[in-house]
């Protein structure tokens, strides 16, 4: 063998030859080698002895092209000469381009030469100007090879590139430009976490001269590298690199590595970058999904990974890690939160290994066992095969026994059709029934409500049920009670001082923010946080005013800093703030509501009352034939008459007797309550006699009395009996006496509370509002341990119990859904007489609130301060400001603003305007459908008539003249005089300071940090009302 086969005519070219027998000494082929007819040199230091010679070339003449390697040992005689088996070639080699032509002046730039017959010779020089660089890799092709540039020592600009293979010189010459270094300006982020691979964005100058850029950390003593990829001459993306930690070494904290910097070719002055403090955060950690490592879930229920480490607390707030989580092969959508990954999952079954990659961690914490609700088994599926095998047959059997069957069918069909036609015929009647509803209903109601009195609430009990709903004996109405333990004298002392806290502006915000900053600090605590703050400032309404301001331009702020979408504002009650805005129109639109907004409203509120009494009413269900709900409407065709009874009052007998209507399917309760609505029409319903605490009586003194519940067995329904059960007749005379234990009663009572009274027990439950006691109805529900089940007009929806042959005597529910339609009908008046005189700036001799000008105008500011012109977030901020926060909780709770009592029925009509309400006052379109619910259909027609309302009703507030600072201060002023003595305040600056003893500490080091709050020495006054107050002193 001979290595190369080519060469220069030049020559120098060093032939290496294998073969065998080639001498035993250097002197037997010294002279003796001839490669092509060109005499060629052997070299005694790389001779070995018969079995290798290198030799170097001669010149060869222009004629001379190829021939054989010849060898003699000693004599050149046939028998002592070899001859090789390949050709050895003299070429002429070429160059024709080099890549890239440019790099940095530090060299490191790998460039690519091509030409031809580049692999001949034994050796080859590159000539980079003045410098050389040799050649000297394991293998070149013909037409390319490659070299490393050296540093540039004539400085920057074009050098020729030139080469030499052997002694022949290549005549061609290239260009290479050397050009400045590349810098680098800033990177971001400067932070990554200690397994690296995070994105970093580098900007820079000439990056893009660099072919194979990487990034370096070492920490330690040990080096990491990873990538990096150009965009353009100034920016590029690299992959951070890991931190070579000990294996066993758990990281809590940051750490920073000795050195950072970039590997870019030769340039050495970035290998450490310095205009950076680079930092490391621990790796996130994720806890296994289950103890057994494997996690049963249904389909579509999402899965949680806990961890920690999740979000790395890097300055700026930009800690974004991005996160991939694969079930089996497939990725699933990610939401990330400090504490844990939330991963929807794909649709699949099955059991599937849960990786979690994020930069260069990759976990798995387990596998999740995907399983359907009804899985089938191959005992199932060989259930369900043998079943379809024996439904062939039956099939089979049926098509040969179809002629025999077919005058049966005929008649079947027959009786079908009749049935069809019954069912026809009572969805007419139906149909025909609340059409004829919805013409007169509308005119009996609107007589009935002339001159009722509306019981308005008095200002303290209707602020308490808005500020502290469903306490009716809050402290903040009573005295100070000092606990004992305590000196009267140190304890008032203590709170005037922190009352004077209270007033100093610096420290109310500090005092909020610092509460509003804890963890522990529930949604429950700043709702009554704020709360108590207006009932200590309702002394001083224009300090409250100023702070209810400034803490709103915070929560806007913040709102905007944390990039949320505008239109979020004010939409939950998730701070201080805006507890403390719905109180203060509560304050504040108290008279408004009194004179033109209460009359309306208690209007609705009786129409929806009467209404839905007039027909039958579930007292176990709450379930009625009149509604606006399509969850509370009784789809059933129940039978009931209207009975008018003549009721005596139980105060005084001479009084005229008064007619009551009352339905035959009614209880004995409902009786009594429709008999007491009617006798004590205009008295507060709390001064009113309970209908528990009154029995009913015939004219002649008898009482009718309701049967104790049944002992029944378990699972066997029991009815509650109705008025027809107790044959009273249309026009008899009734009267209510107060309830007295006769030995009937005493018997049945006793027996029932010997024998069953912890069963019954649980059998009243309350339903309807949760807002206040006073709103709930007591209603039965089926006692779940026992197997006691009880009903008045329909059965529970839960319960399927019917006989098969009832089918044909029911109804489709759904065709009871036009009486919502009907409902709503006769009620439309009344509820556009609310929204109308809501959304008026000037209704029924009222002038509009100065509450709302101001408050509007606020808004406005804020949002011309944050260059927000969008009318759409305006609309949306003040309809999150005044009808959400305010008006919305008045629909739903009209004894927020009454002395009245709410049934779970209208509770749930209520419900249905106050949504109606909410989206008038939103800009959003809703697109409704079929499928969409009733509630959103039933006012489909009406919500753009309203929503025109809502918006000439804001560009009419915003066209008034803007209220002076001097007049609404005037107007609070006087609003703080009229009830300034409505609240006990220092109960009031005691159940606010116990937020001060939970949280003493945050707020004294709160007040410590803040500049003005060190001027006035706030913190040292905060620690003499501590001392004050506490009981060690």
């Amino acid at each position: 063998q001979i290595r190369p086969l080519t060469g220069p005519r030049e020559g120098g070219t060093k032939v290496t030859i294998w073969g065998e027998n080639l001498g035993l000494d250097f002197k037997e082929i010294a002279g003796h080698v001839k490669v092509a007819g060109v005499e060629c040199m052997p070299l005694h230091e790389s001779y070995i002895p018969a079995e290798r010679i290198v030799c170097e070339m001669g010149e060869a003449k222009h004629s001379q092209h190829v021939g054989f390697v010849e060898v003699c040992v000693g004599d050149c005689r046939p028998q002592f000469m070899a001859q090789s088996s390949q050709f050895y070639y003299f070429v002429t080699p070429m160059l024709k381009d080099l890549k890239p032509s440019q790099g940095p002046v530090s060299g490191g730039t790998k460039v690519t030469i091509t030409g031809m017959s580049l692999d001949a010779g034994s050796n080859i020089v590159i000539i980079f100007g003045l410098s050389l660089s040799e050649y000297r890799i394991p293998w070149r092709t013909s037409t390319e090879m490659v070299c490393t540039t050296t540093a540039s020592d004539e400085g920057y600009g074009k050098v020729i590139v030139s080469a030499q293979v052997d002694k022949a010189r290549i005549h061609k010459e290239l260009h290479f430009e050397y050009v400045e270094d590349p810098r680098i300006n800033r990177l971001e982020p400067e932070w990554s976490i200690i397994s690296g691979s995070t994105p970093i964005t580098v900007w820079g100058t000439n990056l893009d001269i660099i072919q194979n850029p990487q990034v370096r950390a070492k920490y330690n003593g040990v080096e990491t590298k990873n990538t990096c990829k150009v965009l353009s001459a100034i920016s590029m993306t690299c992959q951070a690199p890991a931190l070579a930690l000990e294996q066993d070494r758990e990281v809590e904290f940051l750490e920073r590595p000795d050195e950072f910097g970039f590997i870019l070719d030769d340039v050495q002055a970035l290998l450490t970058y310095n205009s950076t403090d680079f930092i490391y955060y621990p790796d996130p950690a994720f806890e296994p999904l289950s103890p057994s490592g494997v996690l049963e879930l249904k389909p579509g229920s999402p899965i949680i990974l806990k961890g920690k480490n999740l979000i790395p607390l890097a300055p700026g707030g930009n800690t974004k890690l991005n996160y991939t989580v694969l079930i089996g092969e497939k990725p699933c959508i990610v939401t990330v939160s400090d504490t844990q990954l939330l991963c929807e999952s794909p649709n699949l079954t099955g059991r599937h290994k849960v990786l979690a990659r994020v930069g260069g961690v990759e976990y798995s914490p387990g596998t999740v066992h995907i399983t359907s609700d009804s899985p089938l088994s191959l005992p199932a599926i060989i259930s369900i095969a043998g079943a379809g095998g024996l439904l062939i047959i039956f099939i089979v059997a049926v098509l040969i026994a179809y002629k025999r069957k077919s005058r049966e069918s005929d008649l079947t069909l027959k009786r079908l059709q009749m049935q069809m036609d019954n069912l026809e015929s009572r969805v007419a009647l139906e149909c025909k029934e609340a059409f004829a509803e919805l013409q007169t209903d509308i005119h009996e109601l609107t007589s009935d409500l002339d001159g009722a009195g509306i019981p308005f609430l008095d200002y303290r009990t209707y602020t308490m049920r808005v500020l502290f709903p469903g306490i009716e004996d809050h402290p903040v109405l009573r005295d100070l009670e000092v606990v004992p333990g305590y000196r009267q004298e140190r304890v008032e002392k203590g709170l005037k001082l922190f009352g004077q806290l209270i007033n100093n502006k610096v420290f109310l915000l500090s005092f909020i923010r610092t509460l509003e900053s804890q963890r522990s600090f529930s949604m429950r605590d700043r709702g009554n946080v704020a709360s108590l703050i207006m009932t200590v400032l309702q002394s001083k309404l224009e300090y409250a005013t100023d702070v209810l301001k400034q803490l709103l331009s915070d929560l806007i702020d913040k709102n905007l800093e944390s990039k949320n979408h505008p239109k979020l504002l004010l939409r939950r009650t998730e701070s201080v703030a805006e507890k403390m805005l719905t109180n203060w129109f509560t304050f504040l639109l108290f008279k408004f509501l009194k004179e033109c907004a209460g009359e309306p409203l208690f209007s609705l509120f009786c129409a929806i009352k009467q209404q839905m009494e007039k027909g039958p009413i579930d007292s176990i269900t709450g379930e009625a034939r009149y509604s606006l709900s399509e969850d509370k409407l009784i789809r059933q065709q129940i039978d009931y008459k209207t009975l008018v009874v003549n009721c005596e009052n139980p105060d005084n007998e001479n009084n005229p007797e008064v007619p009551v209507k009352v339905l035959n399917c009614d209880t004995l309760t409902q009786v009594k309550e429709k008999i007491l609505d009617a006798l004590f029409k205009n008295v507060p319903y709390s001064h009113r006699p309970k209908a528990a605490d009154m029995d009913l009586g015939r004219s002649s003194n008898a009482v009718l009395q309701e049967p104790p519940l049944p002992s029944v067995l378990p699972g066997v329904w029991s009815r509650l009996e109705k008025v027809m059960f107790y044959s009273v007749p249309d026009g008899s005379l009734l009267a209510l006496v107060p309830k007295q234990v006769t030995a009937y009663n005493a018997v049945n009572n006793s027996s029932v509370s010997r024998t069953s009274a912890s069963k019954y027990e649980n059998m009243i439950r309350y339903t309807g509002s949760p807002d206040s006691l006073r709103s709930r109805t007591p209603m039965i529900t089926p006692d779940l341990e026992s197997g006691v089940k009880v009903w008045h007009l329909v059965k529970n929806h839960e319960h399927g119990d019917q006989k098969e042959g009832d089918r044909g005597s029911k109804m489709v529910s759904e065709i009871y859904l036009t009486r919502l339609l009907a409902t709503k009908g006769t009620l439309q008046k009344f509820v556009d007489d609310l929204f109308e005189t809501i959304f008026s700036t000037a209704h029924r001799g009222s002038a509009l609130p100065l509450a709302i000008k101001y408050m509007f105008d606020f808004l406005d500011e804020q949002a011309d301060k944050h260059n927000i012109h969008d009318p759409h977030v305006r609309h949306t901020w003040k309809s999150n400001c005044l009808p959400l926060r305010f008006w919305v909780n008045v629909i739903k709770n009209p004894q927020f603003v009454f002395d009245i009592h709410k049934s779970s029925i209208t509770d749930a009509c209520l419900s249905v305007v106050a949504q109606t309400f909410m989206d008038s006052c939103s800009t959003s379109e809703h697109r409704l459908g079929k499928d969409s619910p009733s509630n959103k259909l039933l006012y489909a027609k009406d919500i753009p008539t309203y929503k025109n309302w809502v918006e000439r009703y804001y560009s009419d507030i915003a066209k008034m003249p803007a209220i002076s600072d001097q007049d609404m201060n005037a107007y609070l002023a006087e609003q703080s005089r009229m009830h300034m003595t409505e609240f006990n305040t220092m109960s009031a600056l005691a159940e606010n300071y116990t937020y001060v003893s939970k949280y003493s500490e945050e707020i004294v080091s709160a007040l410590e940090q803040d500049d003005h709050a060190r001027k006035q020495r706030l913190a040292y006054k905060l620690e003499q009302v501590i001392a004050l107050m506490n009981i060690d002193s």
